[in-house]
């Protein structure tokens, strides 16, 4: 991990240097999406039913959501470095405990638990970029964390399924233990007086009508665009597609997200947000019509290339809202935003797994279709009221 001079003199402010903060985001979403692309191996060899194991996605999932605002509390009181350290030590932890159980109810407890612990990583990063830039600096930003989460998320896709099936699936849900391990010794030396900007809480600012809307929009983007990320690799494999070769094609979904992520930092300079919020909303259409008319290898690469760039923009631009929506309770706000995200995506993965058990993923992509049109229209109105109420 190379360390810049500015990251060097951060450093010695006690702010995190910028590798190691994006590094915590390319951990968080490795272990989000270390499991999807080996659920049928999973499956398999420990005896789960498919739709079991894609409940253990799904608990995740929704653990992750449920422990946000607890995670915002004690963030916006005790700091932004204090939750970072419990969630990393509190994650390796629920990694060990997952590569030492193998039936169904320890494993969802054990995976429930990674979710809680996960769950604060990423939405505190948000924080702590909302608490020490602003402008066109957090929009970058928020890009760059959106590529080093997008390369956790390609690196899961293209190897956890393969490790899985050519060593033992312990070995994927163990990575993100030494993981931990890395990022607390790279953390010994921050504090929070180097990433909270902030000072007096206002917590019911983070429940605002404003707030509240952008919490809804959190849920339905949820649904839409999580949720139904679980079923790339398993869609391939039910085309009979080998899965290395399954998990090579889903990571064009990281890919996707790369390639958003850079050309919004162009976009962001032309357009409002409102207009990127259309913009990417558009992308994730057309990405999903591919996949509900024809589900072949081809249609689904597609479908994943373009909901990855759907999230370089749609959703990077949501969470700038999330970021702005209520300064004075930033980590709160963010936290809700980010449990709502999560809610919405187990909610939409729970709905689904019986459908995928039955190898109905043409349906699937259908019902994230509709879904997207209603998104479209929810997050550009609401949004653009949202910024003409500030602006009186």
């Amino acid at each position: 991990m190379a360390v810049t001079k500015d990251s060097e003199q951060r450093t010695g402010r006690g702010e995190i240097p910028d590798p190691v903060l994006f590094s915590i985001g390319f951990l968080s979403f490795f272990d989000r999406f270390a499991t999807p692309p080996m659920l049928v191996v999973l499956a398999s060899r420990t005896g789960l039913s498919l739709a079991e194991a894609v409940g253990l996605v799904a608990s995740y999932a929704l653990f992750y959501a449920l422990g946000q605002p607890l995670w915002g509390f004690i963030s916006d009181r005790f700091g932004r470095v204090t939750v970072l350290r419990a969630a990393l030590a509190g994650l390796l932890l629920a990694a060990v405990a997952s590569t030492l159980v193998s039936t169904h109810v320890p494993l969802l407890i054990a995976r429930s638990a990674a979710g809680l612990m996960a769950g604060c990583l990423y939405p505190t990063l948000l924080t702590i970029l909302g608490d020490t830039r602003a402008g066109v600096e957090r929009a970058r930003g928020l890009s760059d964390l959106q590529i080093y989460s997008a390369l956790g998320t390609t690196g899961a896709t293209l190897a956890a399924g393969a490790i899985a099936a050519f060593t033992d699936w312990r070995v994927v849900f163990g990575l993100p233990a030494v993981g931990s391990v890395a990022l607390l010794l790279f953390l010994r030396r921050a504090h929070d007086a180097g990433t909270h900007r902030g000072g007096h809480v206002e917590l019911r600012a983070a429940f605002s009508g404003a707030a509240l809307v952008v919490y809804g929009v959190a849920v339905l983007e949820g649904a839409v665009l999580m949720g139904i990320l679980t079923y790339f690799v398993p869609a391939l494999q039910h085309e009979d597609v080998p899965i290395a070769l399954a998990g090579l094609l889903a990571a064009g979904y990281g890919v996707g997200v790369i390639v958003g992520a850079r050309i919004m930092r162009r976009l962001v300079q032309r357009f409002s947000r409102t207009q990127l919020m259309g913009i990417g909303g558009v992308v994730l259409l057309v990405g999903y019509a591919a996949s509900s008319i024809a589900q072949n290898p081809t249609a689904i690469t597609a479908t994943a290339v373009l909901v990855g760039a759907s999230n370089g923009v749609l959703h990077s631009s949501v969470q700038g809202w999330a970021t702005d929506v209520a300064p004075t309770a930033r980590a709160t706000a963010v936290s809700l935003f980010a449990c709502a995200l999560f809610l919405g995506s187990s909610v939409g993965t729970f709905l689904t797994a019986g459908l995928a058990d039955a190898g109905r993923y043409g349906a699937i992509f259908l019902l994230g279709l509709a879904a997207t049109v209603v998104l479209i229209a929810v997050v550009t109105m609401g949004h653009r009221a949202w910024e003409r109420r500030r602006t009186r």
